[in-house]
């Protein structure tokens, strides 16, 4: 056995020598690829030193630190992703988020369902009372996000790549914009395409002053439709997901709303600071998606009592919610990408499909023209419409439009923004941007134009009397809208399969996000959590309904948005602090590989045109051993880009 095991080894030496000669043979064949791989074997090394010690030197942070010791990124006192979790039995909870969280919404669930009717006045005087007292501050928060969006996406930072340099991105395009759609629309475009267009012409906006029914409130009431679906919404969502992508994807932190505050209060995400921004997440979560079930759910009765004469009432969207989130356990446990993406992709094609024959059969040319027209009236008064108030009325119509979409955005955007950052690894920072906010943006905006226009004109020209259904119920307005165009019986089926499905998606995506929250930012939980979470969801829409309605609805997304807006301020400036830090890293590192570079091209020059070997090792050493003097004059220039930085951010 020795001598076989000796004669193995000499066999492998052989084999060394053997490869070594090759590459050696190549090498003087091809000296130019030699000294590329020489290049990059040192540039190599020289990348992980840099990156080091740019990371150790770097300046400390200010401002608003809890703690100003801490320092970003630091290894010590990190913890791994999902490090407190209760394991076994079938989970893998953080039991400080999850238990609580649970708790709460169970209360919610069985307290809303006893006094459902003590419920409805409830509602009311809260939603009365938050739209009233702190409208300005939601209209002002939300011009806020937009503004650091395009900050982040334009400035320095926009290069920097989710996930690191060298990643790329996961899923195509196609793949990418069809689940944006998806999960940050889906059902509520398809539930107010129709009815809000037709709602803004009988009660157009304080703003633009003009009459009811009249040809300024036609021109007025996409506009306004743009402006709650359009750019802000948006901006909103890429916020929070470029936070959640960075820390996540860059530095490695768990992926839940708490890592977005390292940069603040460092460590102590891991305790109690932590836990309660993870719960009040989870509960703004629950909210937003309980809305859009409960606008889903509603649809989907209205279409079946439009086929099939069967009843609009509570009993029958309970039923309705109970069988399409079993459904929705379908796709869960195929997955995110067999899952989600599929469903997405398909549903996006259903929609572009029934968009279309829309746009050939209803009033193309109107269709077309109001698009062009409305677009630009948007961004003619876009500004304005950011930071109307409502003040010099008397109106509160803001409280039941503006108001309530903000907070239902905000109180959406943990899912949306998670379910966002999951999927868009390998983009850039202005690539990120710019692909959530202004391509739905634009798609939004044109099925909305198709719907809506194609409403507006039914109803301008007598064709159908969508007004009065629509304050009978607004989720009977996409089905009479398709009583007045050929086939209208195969559109309605396509409408209610659209709804299922943005239900279905909705529900499996929401289920994961919850999930990631309450399991500590782990991506690969136990089957039967997600299960429980979808089931928790469609319970909490079902209470809703049960409970007030419409009213109810707004109201659950208005109470939790608003101090959710709070939290998503802060986490402007702690996403700024660590873009920055990040750019400052990448910009030492990028000087070193350059000198490292630099340097090699010296040596490779002199070892070209002079013989003496002795020469040459000693230009080597010398370069490698001289201290670059720009190195310490860049250090000082990130120092004072650092002070220079923090003194105007404060």
């Amino acid at each position: 056995m020795p001598e076989n095991k000796e004669n193995h080894t000499q066999k492998q030496a052989r084999k060394g020598n053997r490869r070594r000669g090759k590459e050696n043979t190549r090498s003087k064949r091809n000296p130019e690829l030699e000294s590329e791989r020489e290049l990059a074997r040192k540039m190599r090394k020289e990348e992980a030193r840099a990156r080091k010690e740019a990371i150790e030197n770097r300046p400390p942070f200010r401002g608003l630190q809890i703690n100003p010791t801490t320092s970003l990124f630091d290894e010590e006192g990190k913890e791994e992703i999902g490090e407190r979790n209760w394991k076994g039995w079938g989970v893998d909870i953080h039991p400080q988020v999850t238990i609580p969280a649970t708790i709460i919404l169970l209360l919610f669930i069985i307290l809303l369902s006893i006094f459902s009717q003590e419920a409805n006045v409830v509602f009311d005087y809260i939603l009365d009372a938050v739209t009233n007292y702190t409208g300005w501050f939601m209209i002002l928060a939300t011009a806020i996000f937009i503004g650091a969006g395009l900050f982040f996406a334009f400035s320095r930072y926009g290069k920097i790549v989710i996930g690191g340099n060298d990643a790329k991105p996961e899923f195509s395009r196609w793949g990418w914009f069809a689940m944006l759609l998806s999960a940050g629309m889906g059902i509520g475009l398809v539930f107010w395409s129709v009815a809000e267009p037709i709602s803004h012409l009988g009660e157009p906006s304080p703003m633009f002053n003009v009459d009811p029914n009249s040809a300024g409130a036609v021109k007025t009431a996409l506009t306004s439709s743009f402006f709650h679906w359009g750019i802000h919404p948006w901006a909103i969502y890429a916020i929070v997901g470029l936070g959640l992508a960075f820390f996540s994807y860059n530095k490695g932190l768990p992926l839940t709303i708490r890592s977005l505050f390292y940069p603040l209060i460092g460590n102590k995400i891991y305790g109690w600071w932590g836990n309660i921004i993870d719960i009040l997440s989870v509960l703004a979560t629950m909210t937003g998606l309980a809305t859009s079930l409960g606008l889903g759910v509603s649809q989907v009765n209205a279409g079946l009592n439009y086929l099939f004469g069967i009843s609009i009432s509570p009993g029958i969207q309970i039923v309705l919610i109970i069988v399409i989130t079993a459904f929705a356990t379908t796709s869960v446990v195929l997955g995110l990408d067999k899952g989600v993406q599929k469903l997405s992709e398909i549903n996006m094609v259903l929609a572009a499909i029934f968009a279309l024959f829309i746009l050939l059969v209803g009033p193309t040319v109107f269709i077309l023209s109001g698009f062009t027209q409305n677009l630009g009236y948007y961004a003619a008064n876009f500004i304005e419409m950011s930071f109307w108030t409502e003040t010099f009325t008397s109106t509160n119509w803001q409280g039941s439009w503006t108001l309530f979409y903000w907070a239902w955005w905000i109180s959406w955007s943990p899912f949306v923004g998670m379910f966002i950052a999951r999927i868009s690894k390998g983009r850039s920072v202005k690539e990120f941007i710019i692909g959530v906010v202004l391509v739905p943006t634009i798609i939004s905006a044109i099925f909305m134009s198709i719907l809506g226009g194609t409403a507006l004109y039914q109803q301008i020209n007598g064709i159908n009397d969508l007004a009065s259904v629509v304050n009978v119920d607004e989720s009977l307005a996409l089905f009479s809208l398709s009583d007045s165009l050929p086939l209208s019986s195969i559109l309605s089926v396509v409408g209610i399969i659209l709804v299922t499905v943005f239900f279905i998606t909705s529900s499996d995506s929401g289920s994961l996000v919850i999930d990631h929250l309450t399991s500590g930012g782990k991506l690969d939980t136990p089957l039967a959590q997600r299960i429980f979470w979808a089931i928790i969801e469609g319970a909490v829409a079902a209470v809703l309904l049960i409970g007030g309605g419409l009213t109810a609805l707004q109201t659950a997304s208005i109470i939790t948005g608003l101090p959710f807006t709070f939290v998503l301020l802060a986490m402007v400036y702690s996403l700024y602090l660590g873009l920055r830090q990040e750019f400052l890293i990448e910009r030492a590192v990028r000087e070193k590989l350059r000198k490292v570079r630099n340097d090699h091209i010296i040596t490779e020059v002199v070892q070209s045109n002079v013989e003496d070997k002795a020469l040459v090792e000693n230009v080597a050493e010398k370069l490698a051993e001289e201290e670059d003097p720009e190195e310490d004059t860049n250090e000082e220039t990130n120092e004072d880009d650092y002070n220079t930085e923090s003194q105007s951010s404060q």
